[in-house]
C-alpha cells in the first residue's frame, strides 16, 4: 500500500476534474516541480511545514492557471493542459539548473518511516484525505455540483450552479493533490531526479477509469479511483520482481485504459440496440 500512495493522490485530483467532463495532463510535470520547490527549500535550511506548504500553494495556483483557462477562456482541457506540462517542466529545469536535488535532510526522508496504528503515516494521511473527500463529494451540496457539471453542463447552468466556479476548483484540487504527491515522492525516495513525475499522467488516468470513473464525466467514485491505481502499482510491483522493464507499465496502463473504453462503448451500444428491440416488440 505504501508504495502506491503517489499514484492513489494523483488519483484522487484526477477524479474531480474527470467528473466535470474535463482531463488534467500535467499532473505529473505539476508532481515533478513541487517535488523540485519541497527539496530544494529543504536543502537550503526551510523547515518542513513551510517547505510543504510552498509547494501546495504551487500545486493549486497552477492548477487555479488551468482552471481558469479551461473555464474562462474556453481552452479545451487537452490542450491547456499538455501546454502546461510543458511549460512547467521547462520550468523545472530551470530552476534545478539541469541537475539532481539530493541531500534531503534526514528529518525529512524518516518521516515516511512513522507509523500511525499500524500504518505509514503517509498512507493514514491519504486515507484520512479519501474520507474527507469521500464525505465532500457525497454530503456536502457543492460536492454533488462537480457530478452535476460532468452529467450536464448545460442544465447545471439553468438551475444556478456556478459552473466555471467548480471547474476551477477542480483543477485546483487537481492540482493540489500532485503537489502533495511530489512531497511524498521527495519522503519515499530522498532525492529529486529532474525526470520526476514524467509519463505518470497516462498511469493516473487509467486509475480512475480503471476505478469506473468515466471520461464523459458525472459518474465515478474517488474510492474507485484509489483502487484502480492500487491494482495498477501492484501490476507495477509484480513486473519489477519479474524483472520485467519497466517500460512495459506505460504500455499496461494505456492497453488497459483502451480496453476499458471500448468495452463501455460496446456494452452502451448493445444496451441502446436491446433497449430498441424491445420497443419494436412492445408495438
Amino acid at each position: 500500500m505504501k508504495s502506491s500512495v503517489i499514484l492513489v493522490i494523483l488519483a484522487i485530483g484526477q477524479s474531480f476534474v474527470l467528473f466535470t467532463k474535463n482531463i488534467d495532463v500535467s499532473v505529473g510535470s505539476i508532481m515533478g516541480l513541487s517535488a523540485a520547490i519541497c527539496g530544494r527549500f529543504l536543502t537550503s535550511g526551510y523547515n518542513t511545514f513551510f517547505s510543504v506548504i510552498a509547494a501546495i500553494i504551487l500545486g493549486a495556483v497552477i492548477g487555479m492557471i488551468n482552471g481558469i483557462g479551461v473555464a474562462k477562456f474556453r481552452v479545451p482541457a487537452i490542450i491547456m493542459t499538455l501546454g502546461m506540462l510543458g511549460i512547467i517542466r521547462g520550468a523545472m529545469l530551470l530552476f534545478t539548473g539541469g541537475k539532481w536535488i539530493e541531500d534531503i535532510p534526514n528529518h525529512y526522508k524518516q518521516l515516511s518511516s512513522i507509523t500511525v496504528l499500524g500504518l505509514p503515516i503517509t498512507v493514514g494521511g491519504v486515507l484520512l484525505i479519501l474520507l474527507l473527500l469521500y464525505f465532500f463529494l457525497m454530503k456536502v451540496p457543492f460536492g454533488r455540483y462537480f457530478y452535476a457539471v460532468g452529467d450536464n453542463e448545460d442544465g447545471a447552468r439553468l438551475i444556478g450552479i456556478p459552473v466555471d466556479k467548480v471547474k476551477i476548483y477542480a483543477f485546483i484540487i487537481s492540482g493540489i493533490s500532485a503537489a502533495l504527491a511530489g512531497c511524498i515522492f521527495v519522503m519515499n525516495i530522498g532525492f529529486v531526479p529532474n525526470q520526476t513525475g514524467t509519463g505518470i499522467e497516462l498511469q493516473v488516468i487509467a486509475a480512475a477509469v480503471l476505478g469506473g470513473i468515466h471520461l464523459k464525466g458525472g459518474t465515478g467514485s474517488i474510492f474507485g479511483a484509489a483502487l484502480g491505481a492500487v491494482f495498477l502499482e501492484a501490476i507495477s510491483s509484480s513486473l519489477v520482481f519479474l524483472k520485467i522493464p519497466a517500460f512495459w507499465n506505460s504500455a499496461i496502463s494505456g492497453f488497459l485504459l483502451l480496453l476499458i473504453i471500448i468495452l463501455d462503448s460496446v456494452l452502451k451500444r448493445w444496451k441502446r440496440l436491446r433497449q430498441l428491440e424491445e420497443r419494436r416488440m412492445n408495438l
